[in-house]
């Protein structure tokens, strides 16, 4: 599948005084971003405090299924602490917080009877840094279905092969499965990451700046890769690229000091923003 997207400068008529201010432009919206779409995840007045001191403030949002919603926002604004909210990873940071609601497919995954391996296998996340682990390519992406119980050789075999081909990955390892994935190159290590969340067989894939320390030939492949998997999964993306948003997301969701500002479509996001907010943001009068 190709992006069906694409992203060029659009003049956008001075206000105040600006002169020559740009805005990401998404060429057509998809076709298959209009409603009715189903709900996959919503969060209710969640909030998350560091230390006491509100991060996320009181964030409402419902998440469609199958469609790729990108986060933006500038630096420090809570983007990746509303990501990690969605499976539980901020409770790994010491004096951290959560009130509210995050409910997938319907579950308040806060309720004290979930089960977090649980929840992290169907919640997946990939972070901005690669970090394969220590061992060869096979048993990075063999890892997850052992932890569950997969003993099975030939079965492992099939999951890494159809991790590694989700993932774009297969035909530039499949003769080197038992070498080192320290090995690969970045962008190689990245996908391997996400070929390793795969191999669980998530619904929901966050994916946190996945693509900040690439180059622009990996950047590109990761981005193609969002696009196969979109549809398959549902994929959450905090980004501060704007045009990677508005090249890859259907939906996307501006935070602003820790307050959700604005949520739509893309194509309306970068196009026809409602709040003022969020134009200067896209436009770049700040951030």
């Amino acid at each position: 599948m190709n992006r069906t997207s694409a992203v060029a400068a659009k003049p956008v008529v001075p206000q105040d005084g600006d002169v020559g201010t740009t805005v990401p432009q998404v060429a057509s919206p998809r076709p298959n971003v209009t409603p009715p779409v189903r709900e996959k995840i919503r969060t209710e007045k969640l909030t998350v405090f560091y230390d006491g001191k509100e991060a996320i403030k009181s964030i409402d949002l419902s998440i469609p299924e199958g469609m790729v919603t990108a986060i933006i926002g500038p630096s420090g604004c809570g983007k990746s602490t509303f990501l990690r909210a969605l499976n539980r990873m901020n409770e790994l940071i010491p004096g951290t917080r959560t009130t509210g609601k995050v409910l997938v497919d319907g579950i308040n995954i806060y309720d004290p009877a979930i089960d977090l391996p649980t929840l992290r296998k169907n919640v997946g996340m990939v972070w901005q840094r690669p970090n394969p682990f220590p061992k060869t390519i096979w048993e990075n992406v063999a890892y997850g279905p052992k932890c569950l119980g997969v003993k099975s050789k030939a079965v492992l075999d099939d999951i890494v092969e159809k991790s590694l081909r989700e993932a774009a990955l297969w035909d530039e390892v499949k003769d080197r499965l038992h070498s080192s994935a320290l090995a690969l190159s970045g962008g190689q290590q990245q996908r391997l990451c996400i070929a390793r969340a795969l191999a669980v067989e998530p619904s929901v894939l966050l994916m946190d700046e996945p693509a900040a320390s690439l180059d622009p030939i990996s950047t590109t492949k990761i981005e193609d890769l969002m696009a196969e998997l979109r549809g398959k999964y549902t994929l959450i993306i905090v980004t501060h690229n704007m045009q990677q948003a508005a090249r890859v997301s259907d939906y996307t969701a501006f935070l602003l000091m820790g307050e959700l500002v604005e949520f739509d479509v893309t194509e309306r996001i970068f196009t026809r923003p409602k709040r003022k907010e969020t134009e200067d943001y896209i436009t770049g009068r700040f951030g």
